[in-house]
Formats: structure tokens, sequence, C-alpha cells
């Protein structure tokens, strides 16, 4: 994937870091983990939030832009990233472009890898204040300008609406909200799945681990991964009340 890096500032350049920005979902985070890893770049990344106020009231609030969110309803101090993870920092726009601006000369351009809603206005304003220092790719159609990053990774489905399968089945006063309204361009990589953690190493840690429990079963084995509860589907209860197969 190195060939993503060509062109513009970073002709030249060999990026050697990274920063990750996530929105507090995993299903949004592990896509930017899983693509930091996939470069050999895990290790030498720093991990950020973006944080939406939350709780009472605030869960209707969520189709607000996050900006106007947070003016709405304040974040207090305790639910910030850094106050829950003291690992995971706050987003800040203005914070990572000038960090990436200070230490360009010693370290090189930054890769800013983010995913979810809530980081496309962080994602893409660092593009703004730093863009010969740092490399952004947003994961996940971000249902705005494409030209606000250098790459967008989204999976192959986000286009089915302009395919003639999609347009048959969309009523036509509908496809304007549908995203995206353009083919891809070349700043855009489709993928068939959504990106994931799941590399060789990751796989040969959970053989070892599951080796005693799946050794007895007859093969050939099945493995199904169904991922975890979100905001709109908390499982978990169920999942533990169904039987064992």
């Amino acid at each position: 994937m190195a060939e993503m890096f060509q062109g513009g500032v970073h002709r030249a350049s060999i990026i050697r870091r990274a920063v990750v920005i996530g929105n507090g979902f995993a299903g949004a985070e592990n896509q930017s983990i899983g693509l930091v890893r996939a470069l050999g770049l895990w290790g030498r990344q720093s991990v950020y939030r973006v944080t939406r106020p939350s709780g009472g009231i605030n869960e209707w609030l969520h189709w607000l832009p996050l900006s106007l969110h947070r003016k709405v309803m304040p974040l207090p101090a305790e639910r910030t990233a850094q106050a829950s993870h003291p690992d995971v920092l706050e987003a800040d726009a203005k914070q990572i472009a000038e960090m990436a601006r200070q230490t360009f000369d010693t370290d090189g351009p930054l890769l800013v890898v983010a995913s979810g809603r809530d980081t496309i206005p962080v994602s893409s304003a660092i593009k703004h204040l730093a863009p010969e220092n740092v490399f952004v790719v947003q994961i996940q159609h971000p249902r705005s300008h494409l030209n606000r990053f250098d790459l967008v990774i989204t999976p192959l489905h986000d286009y089915y609406p302009l395919t003639p399968e999609g347009q048959g089945q969309i009523p036509w006063f509908l496809r304007r909200w549908i995203t995206p309204r353009e083919p891809p361009g070349s700043n855009v990589v489709l993928t068939v799945g959504a990106l994931h953690q799941a590399d060789f190493t990751a796989l040969r840690n959970a053989a070892s681990a599951w080796h005693a429990e799946l050794a007895p079963l007859p093969r050939p084995l099945l493995v199904v991964n169904i991922g975890g509860p979100a905001r709109n589907c908390s499982y978990g209860e169920l999942l533990r009340s169904c039987p064992e197969f």
C-alpha cells in the first residue's frame, strides 16, 4: 500500500509515524488501527479521540454537527477522551497540525488516519492547516467533498446507488440524499468489506489461545465473527442466552 503515498509533497518522503483519530466506537476505530498495523506503523502511532457529550438529552442530539452539539451541551472535563483513557488524547486539529509542522524536518510527513462521522471535521481541518506536512486518510465515505482528504477508503457497497441495479431499486427523489453522487475519483480506494485487525499475527495468537477448546471439535470448523454490540444493537444478553451449538 506504499504507493498510496506517492506524489505531491510526499514524493521524496517516507512516512514513519501515524496519528489515529477515533470516535469511541470499535467498529470505526478498529478500521483505522487495522490500516496502521498493515502499514507497519503500529508502535509509532498516537491515538486521539473525538468525544461527544453523552447521556440524557444528548442521545437525541447526535444528528447535530459535533461543533454545534458541543456548543449546545458543553463537554464536562471528566468526559474527555483523556479523562476516560489516559493514553488517548482529545483530538484537536490545531494542535495536531502544529505538531506535524514543527516535527516535519526531523520526522517527515505525518499519516493521519480517521474513521467515523465525528472525525471528519477534525481530519479535514488538519489537512487544511498543514497540507504540506500531512497525508490524511479518511475511512468510510465522508459524505462531503472528497478533495478535503488525500485518500478515502470506503466499502464498495457505498457506491451501489450509482449502479444500474441500485438506481432501479432506489426512488429517483431519494437518490440525491444517497451518497455518493459521483463515481469514485483517483483518491478513492474501494474495499470489499471493512478494514480490520485480523492479520496473520492476530489469527495465529487466536489459534493458540483457543487451541484447547477447539481441538476436540470435528473438522472442518467454521468460525463466524459477528462483532459486538453497537448503539442501535446491544445484543450482549441475547448472545449469552443462546444455546451452544
